[in-house]
């Protein structure tokens, strides 16, 4: 892909949003939202972190959810093909969508077949990536939300800002005024409770789970082998989505396929615990086709590329397409917790969207261009990581393209060339490290630089950068005879 921009059926930037360091700095002065994400990300980095110890075979596990991923990855058009047979031998539908746009058109037409104007959703990330709700909406469809904190999100106007828990910048009273507010049913003097904010959603969303006669679904993994779909969630609206209505139509990214159900029982470890830190998930519902008279009388299946085919031509970028969306990488990583999710303008959050969305999106945008730099590079999402992504390398892989792709990087350009230049010489080499230790007495004389003149500054603005040491390496080799007196 190289930084080119994106065709416009690809998956949207949030429009207004500014660049990553513009949006995360209005973030980060937001004192409620920290504490917010604060509370809420160290809770669940806690808890994953004990599930995780209870199994002595965890790295063991993790290998095997990266080789299953990378084998798929490599024989992607094989299992796509296999998948397809499978699911229309069972009495389902498969759609192909080249990209956002194709893959809306292809969803609405199903539902306006249908002859129905209003659908129920089970969370999916895949359709927040394509913005289906807005395209629905655009075509007369409304649909309904069905989890939980998607449902605050949605009624609140409001952006999704965490994989997993999509409300995770809400507390309480946020949640009690915005069902004050929008939602006509609400019980009087609705308290803050959790029982009786739940209590309130539910009865609010029965009668659509009730009526609805189209439901729209993503799908956590497909089984290669059998056509089968499986979708793991906690509070069960998902699987009311999945048996009630007429019509299921299923949303689901190319790479989410394994092989076999034995390659998904690893799965079925790894996700639980490394997001909702549960031995297993409350609710793993599977469907295969249709069954005369159980569950959806037809089954349509939208296979959706979006840039996932491009993002394999990349040796180094494609392990992005391994990601499970745990959301374990958003829970321990310091950049997010404090900047939220909204900084990163993309319906993918956290570390993983600073390397998945400039991907699938390009790297044309201001957006998508300062997503690799969303982070500190310190590795702990790498370290959290249930199939072994390695997130700080893919980010370093594409801030080399951002800057190589763009002509408004011009001092990172001019800043290597030099750099270049001067390790190509031994000579230059020294005498450049005795300049910058010559430097110490003005920049650094009490071992730190506090402040870097011109564009440097933005370096130090955050932090002190060390001043450069009395003796450079080579220099105390050769004085001492490498180390020998």
């Amino acid at each position: 892909m190289n930084g080119r921009a994106k065709h416009d059926g690809a998956m949207p930037t949030y429009v207004g949003m500014p660049s990553f360091p513009d949006a995360a700095r209005k973030a980060v002065a937001d004192t409620r939202l920290r504490r917010n994400l604060a509370h809420a990300t160290t809770t669940i980095r806690g808890r994953r972190a004990a599930a995780v110890a209870e199994l002595d075979d965890w790295a063991a596990l993790r290998e095997a959810g990266k080789q299953i991923k990378d084998h798929v990855l490599a024989n992607l058009g094989h299992y796509l093909r296999r998948l397809e047979e499978k699911v229309t031998e069972a009495g389902g539908t498969v759609h192909w969508a080249r990209d956002a746009a194709e893959a809306n058109r292809i969803v609405a037409g199903l539902v306006k077949a249908t002859g129905e104007r209003e659908v129920v959703k089970v969370k999916s990330m895949a359709t927040q990536e394509i913005g289906l709700n807005e395209a629905l909406a655009e075509e007369g469809i409304t649909a309904y939300e069905t989890d939980l904190a998607e449902l605050i999100v949605q009624l609140g106007h409001d952006r999704p800002s965490h994989i997993l828990v999509p409300a995770i910048h809400r507390n309480r009273s946020d949640i009690r005024d915005i069902f004050r507010r929008e939602m006509p049913d609400a019980p009087p003097g609705l308290s803050d409770s959790p029982t009786e904010l739940t209590a309130a959603a539910r009865a609010h969303l029965r009668a659509k789970f009730l009526s609805a006669k189209v439901g729209i679904s993503g799908a956590n993994f497909a089984v290669a082998d059998t056509g089968t779909l499986v979708v793991v969630e906690s509070e069960g609206n998902g699987r009311m989505c999945l048996t009630l209505p007429e019509t299921l139509i299923s949303v689901m990214g190319v790479e989410k396929i394994v092989p076999s159900w034995r390659d998904l029982e690893v799965f079925l470890q790894l996700l639980p615990r490394s997001s909702t830190a549960e031995r297993m998930n409350p609710y793993t519902s599977t469907w295969t086709g249709t069954s005369e008279g159980d569950g959806p009388r037809d089954f349509h299946l939208v296979l959706l590329d979006n840039g996932r085919v491009d993002t394999l031509e990349d040796e180094v970028g494609r392990q992005a397409l391994r990601c499970i969306r745990c959301s374990a990488c958003l829970n321990v990583c310091p950049v997010y917790s404090r900047a939220g999710g909204h900084a990163y303008g993309s319906p993918y959050p956290g570390p993983i969207g600073a390397i998945l969305s400039p991907q699938i999106r390009g790297i044309g945008s201001e957006v998508d261009a300062s997503l690799p730099y969303a982070s500190s590079l310190c590795g702990a999402c790498f370290e959290a990581c249930p199939v072994a992504i390695d997130i700080p390398e893919v980010l370093v892989h594409l801030r080399a393209r951002a800057v190589e792709g763009s002509h408004k990087h011009p001092i990172e350009r001019a800043t290597m060339g030099v750099a270049a230049w001067t390790l190509r010489s031994p000579a230059r080499l020294g005498l450049a490290q005795r300049a910058a230790s010559a430097s110490r007495w003005v920049v650094g004389r009490n071992g730190r630089i506090r402040r870097l003149p011109g564009p440097l500054k933005g370096w130090t603005d955050t932090r002190d950068a060390p001043a450069p040491p009395k003796e450079s390496f080579r220099a105390w080799w050769s004085r001492t005879g490498g180390g020998t007196k």
